[in-house]
């Protein structure tokens, strides 16, 4: 209600105002975008929050990028990669680059950046992104060879992601402490500001190199506003202090349609929701969870069509397996699936000793309203679940440390199309797994790293069937993005969850 009343109050101030006011930032060439959440650093790979990657995008180059409209592999800061074996890549490094800063990109800054982010000093966030590279060295003026731990298929994939490239000779000098302040980058923008708790600024860089396949940047400057709360996000943008936000819930994306000026985008993304439970039961709160029957029950203590229904909207499917379906080696084939049934569920707690429920907590970071939906299906099964409602950071410190029970967690894959970047972060034994399957981290392991593909196919099946079958991690739905934006902004969304202002304009 009270969100209904701020939306439409916004709508008829918006009616009252001036057009030419109401939408100033076009005039300022300035595109304002908001967000609930804040990067814990803009380094990107010391961040894996999604709004950091969106910085990132903008700031840094990577060394190959994918069309996101063809799927295909383009050169970038590589201009061509050859494989030398399965466990050697060969690349050549683009002439003519130059950092923001006006120092050239050459292949020391390339095998320095590769080096440095598998280092134990870098100390990296999400390691799944990196721990396949070995090492690499540079092999002539414009050569950089990529040693790799082992083969891994999906290199180039991840060379055209969450891989970029940091200026060696900076970075050295400020520090990682430095960098975050101040980062350097020979993207098509780069960063003027980084107030913390509020925001970053960028703006064009007019020395982007001419031939990227992401094109020149048309908006002059991008100001990026950390605002935690929706209502203040939709009275901001219904008033002209933002042009563009994210996350809009169902129903008030669809009052949106009706205000004057504003442009409302739905679209399914490669984000996926899902449950974590401590099967470890490393804290108190965590021991029932160690009950594959608990886990189980909880799976058919939630009705997610009607969440999908009701909350989620927006194209959103319900996904079954511990990825995204569309990334390679994603598949829900023979693995077990759990459709609404509270009789059950509180069946399989009383055979698991939990006849009258229990207290837990769950721990979250966005959506609440999806993770109160949860909580009120498992009190009707007779589990009180207390929320814990944090920034991410905070949240993944007390998954690690053994102090999260139930994690509703969402993840986006660093918007990777291989299952390797959603299944293995949670079940290869790093801080993020709360399993521990030795037999699961295994056969991903083999996955990741076989050459032969219908192997890898099989492997990842065997693994996401175990995982279903136990109820380690059960997944709910893929998240939709629903957009709201001034009508004066040219924009078009991809489903990587990666909006591209670079390639934005002002009508």
């Amino acid at each position: 209600m009270k969100a209904r009343l701020v939306l439409m109050s916004a709508i008829a101030l918006a009616v009252g105002a001036p057009a030419t006011g109401a939408f100033a930032n076009k005039a300022n060439d300035t595109l304002v975008y908001a967000s609930d959440s804040e990067p814990e650093n803009v380094s990107p790979y010391h961040n894996n929050l999604r709004e950091g990657v969106i910085i990132a995008r903008h700031v840094f180059d990577t060394l190959v990028y994918r069309n996101p409209d063809t799927g295909k592999y383009e050169p970038q800061l590589a201009t061509k990669w050859t494989w030398v074996d399965p466990t050697t890549l060969d690349l050549t490094i683009r002439k003519g680059v130059v950092f923001h800063n006006g120092d050239p990109l050459t292949a020391d800054d390339v095998a320095f950046t590769l080096n440095y982010v598998v280092s134990a000093e870098a100390k990296v966030v999400t390691k799944q992104n990196t721990d396949w590279i070995k090492s690499a060295e540079k092999t002539g003026e414009d050569q950089v060879r990529i040693h790799l731990v082992g083969p891994f298929p999906a290199a180039i994939e991840y060379l055209a992601g969450p891989v970029p490239i940091y200026p060696e000779k900076y970075f050295k000098s400020v520090g990682l402490t430095g960098f975050s302040k101040a980062p350097i980058g020979s993207g098509p923008y780069r960063v003027t500001k980084v107030d913390p708790g509020k925001g970053v600024s960028m703006e064009k860089n007019a020395n982007y190199w001419k031939d990227s396949p992401q094109g020149q940047p048309s908006i002059g400057k991008l100001v990026f506003r950390v605002i935690p709360d929706a209502e203040t996000r939709m009275a901001e943008l219904m008033t002209g202090g933002v042009d563009w936000i994210w996350r809009v819930p169902q129903d008030q994306a669809t009052q949106l349609k009706t205000a004057p000026n504003i442009s409302v985008l739905s679209a399914e993304t490669m984000r996926v929701g899902f449950l974590q439970f401590d099967t470890l039961g490393r804290s108190e709160k965590s021991t029932p969870f160690k009950d594959q029957r608990v886990r189980q029950a909880i799976a058919y203590a939630i009705d997610r069509k009607a969440m999908l229904d009701n909350l989620v909207g927006g194209g959103a499917r319900i996904m079954n397996s511990a990825c995204f379906i569309d990334q390679f080696g994603c598949t829900d084939k023979d693995v077990p699936t759990y459709a609404y049934d509270p009789a059950k569920a509180k069946k399989l707690l009383a055979d698991a000793g939990y006849p009258n429920g229990f207290t837990t907590e769950i721990v979250a970071y966005r959506e609440r309203e999806y993770a109160e939906a949860v909580i009120g299906y498992l009190a009707a099964v007779g589990i009180k679940a207390n929320l814990n409602y944090l920034k991410y950071a905070a949240m993944r410190t007390l998954i690690r440390e053994g102090k999260a029970p139930i994690a509703f967690q969402t993840w986006g894959s660093f918007s990777v199309l291989d299952a390797s970047a959603f299944t293995g972060v949670y079940f290869k034994g790093s801080a993020d797994d709360m399993t521990g399957d030795k037999e699961v981290g295994a056969a991903l392991n083999d996955a990741d790293t076989s050459v032969d593909v219908d192997k890898r196919l099989k492997l990842y099946q065997s693994a996401l069937k175990t995982i279903a079958e136990k109820s380690y991690l059960f997944p709910l739905f893929s998240y939709p993005a629903n957009y709201a934006y001034t009508s004066e902004l040219s924009f078009t969304a991809q489903p990587d969850e990666l909006p591209r202002f670079y390639a934005a304009r002002w009508k």
